[in-house]
């Protein structure tokens, strides 16, 4: 007589396959858990206050995401080559003309020359790249360098591979530059990867071309790959931006992944690329052929445009230094000590310590009495310090719709008499 295993469950309903889930997900346990993601909270916590006060608009300076849709010259391409039938199939590995566009704009851009077909590999979105970069270096008991706070995938994706993620605290003492030197002799002698990003989310501090050459100098000195995550490249305010590539030596010791989403509002578009020395591009290509076949060729060729026309990262870039502007004042007239970041379009800045007679441990302490008392939602960090994060992508339709954000953003602060 067969035995029937489709619903045999354990006496605490767990299900048959409970015990089958990998210890890199959580194991036997997994899905048991009752911990929180920082994320989830801010969720919670926006629901209550929109519950608790319907007519007091959220004021959200937590989305990480571009609040405008790509330019109309990109939607445009995108809207003829949808139709096109030789744009239907795979891309697997990425189309010749997205490749050529790259090497044109990291030419034009950065005055970095590249081979588009050996040099250069488009993926799925950058986030992608990081998932997939540590399967083709990390073996069981290999390091991964990585600064915090920070983009945490390559981290996760490091763990899974049965490597360990060294921290890299980004203070303002260092002037959130990691420290090299201070990392010791036993870790590094294990150390596969650098992971760095710059200008840095979410600190918005901007690389300078003397700490790029500290990076190469010290990978060469300890045989460490460096991958650069250039996210936010075309958001460098303090001097244009500053590619890792630009760098001498640099492409002899790593890559560098760069989006098509902040500076070129193409967010939900998924489309980015790693570029950098030919083995070390083909090794994420060998891995990335394993794991998907390419992003839609008519989405490819739409990043090519975008790409090639070179006012479109400035206008983007004009837009979110002139919103950060104005966040600075109304942060700094109610107590917040900030400037304006050298990139990025995130504020980053050291949380306050109290409210009237209400103490803060912590900048999630803080994020949340913001939300809950005045409906401002900001994303806190407390990995290096207590810090609260603001993004400037609030939707907002012209300036002067900024204007009376920015002053029902003041009115709100000054009711709550932040301690610092």
């Amino acid at each position: 007589m067969a035995t029937d295993t489709t619903a045999s469950t354990s006496a605490s309903d767990d299900p048959w396959f409970q015990g089958h889930f990998a210890d890199r997900i959580g194991g036997a346990g997994y899905g048991k858990g009752t911990q929180i993601y920082k994320f989830e909270k801010i969720k919670r916590a926006k629901r209550k206050a929109m519950a608790d006060y319907p007519d007091r608009v959220i004021l959200d300076f937590g989305i990480g995401e571009n609040d405008e849709m790509a330019p109309e010259s990109v939607r445009a391409v995108m809207h003829h080559e949808i139709d096109q039938p030789e744009n239907r199939g795979y891309a697997d590995n990425g189309i010749a003309a997205f490749k050529e566009a790259v090497a044109r704009f990291m030419q034009r851009e950065f005055g970095v020359s590249l081979n588009p077909e050996k040099e250069i590999n488009h993926c799925i979105g950058s986030k992608t790249a990081y998932a997939m970069l540590p399967a083709a270096f990390i073996n069981p008991g290999d390091v991964t360098l990585m600064t915090v706070p920070g983009y945490p995938v390559a981290g996760t994706a490091t763990k899974w591979f049965g490597g360990t993620v060294h921290p890299l605290p980004l203070l303002p003492e260092n002037n959130y530059f990691p420290d090299l030197d201070g990392i010791p002799a036993d870790v590094l002698a294990k150390t596969k990867l650098l992971v760095l990003c710059y200008p840095n989310s979410p600190t918005g501090k901007a690389a300078t071309r003397e700490f790029y050459e500290k990076v190469v100098a010290f990978a060469k000195q300890h045989s460490i790959i460096v991958v650069q995550d250039a996210a936010h490249i075309m958001l460098s305010y303090d001097e244009k931006p500053l590619s890792f590539l630009e760098t001498p030596g640099a492409k002899d010791v790593g890559v560098e992944v760069h989006s098509l989403s902040k500076g070129f509002h193409m967010i939900g578009w998924r489309l980015g690329w790693v570029c950098g020395h030919e083995k070390l591009v083909q090794a994420f290509a060998d891995v990335k052929d394993n794991c998907d076949s390419g992003q839609f060729i008519a989405i490819q060729k739409a990043g090519a445009a975008a790409l090639d026309d070179a006012e479109i990262p400035n206008l983007v870039r004009a837009k979110y230094r002139r919103r950060l502007e104005k966040l600075v004042a109304v942060l700094k007239s109610v107590g917040f000590d900030c400037t304006v970041p050298g990139g990025t379009y995130f504020l980053y800045t050291k949380s306050p310590v109290g409210a009237g007679s209400e103490d803060f441990a912590t900048a999630e302490d803080a994020s949340q009495f913001l939300i809950r008392e005045q409906s401002i939602s900001t994303v806190p960090w407390d990995e290096a310090g207590p810090h609260l994060r603001f993004s400037v992508t609030y939707v907002a339709e012209d300036e002067a719709a900024e204007d009376r954000l920015m002053a029902d953003l003041k009115g709100r602060l000054e009711q709550v008499a932040l301690r610092f």
